[in-house]
């Protein structure tokens, strides 16, 4: 599994994205004024691809294969990319509350703190459908980590349903376009890899 782990701040000003975006609670001290320089259609497709790449912490051959699959499907290109992002078990954790950052949801699922459907899962890039139950595992739950977590904000989306006394939640629906608060512009993304 590739990672990588350079510096986050320098990354989301090089990218022009806010730290709260990848669940970093730190002030960035981005002077807005400080590149002035305007980039061709070629960057800014490029910057929106890596911007894409960064937020969701998956590598280019990873990211790849999922646009040859959102191609395939039926519907625009783009959005199907950022729903099989969005599916992943890495951000559905993320997206439930069970961590603070996509990064250690996929810590947390590696070491295997949680069961899908009733079965350990330990693949952070498994792909869910509607209906499945994330939940953390019974020998999980007397840990200090997911005892502090009961008590923590949870950023639910409207597609997923959370019940924090459980430990447990569920998938409604796939997410909509609206529901993906994330300043990624799928079009540039798609015209990118159809050149």
């Amino acid at each position: 599994m590739a990672r990588t782990n350079g510096a986050v701040l320098k990354r989301c000003r090089a990218l022009d994205i806010e730290p709260q975006v990848v669940g970093i609670n730190k002030k960035s001290r981005r002077n807005p004024k400080r590149n002035t320089r305007k980039l061709s259609d070629y960057g800014m497709q490029l910057r929106e691809k890596q911007k894409a790449k960064f937020i969701y912490g998956v590598s280019e051959k990873v990211f790849r294969n999922l646009f040859v699959r959102a191609t395939r499907m039926g519907g625009q290109a783009g959005w199907n990319l950022l729903k099989l992002l969005e599916m992943r078990l890495d951000n559905v954790v993320y997206r439930m509350g069970f961590a603070s950052t996509r990064q250690q949801a996929r810590q947390l699922i590696v070491h295997g703190h949680f069961d899908l459907n009733g079965h350990k899962a330990t693949i952070p890039s498994m792909e869910l459908e509607v209906g499945d139950v994330v939940s953390v595992r019974e020998k999980s739950r007397k840990n200090a980590f997911f005892k502090n977590t009961e008590q923590n904000v949870w950023n639910q989306m409207p597609w997923v349903s959370v019940d924090p006394e459980k430990l447990e939640g569920r998938i409604l629906s796939e997410p909509m376009r609206d529901n993906i608060d994330y300043p990624i512009e799928e079009t540039q993304i798609v015209e990118l890899y159809s050149k």
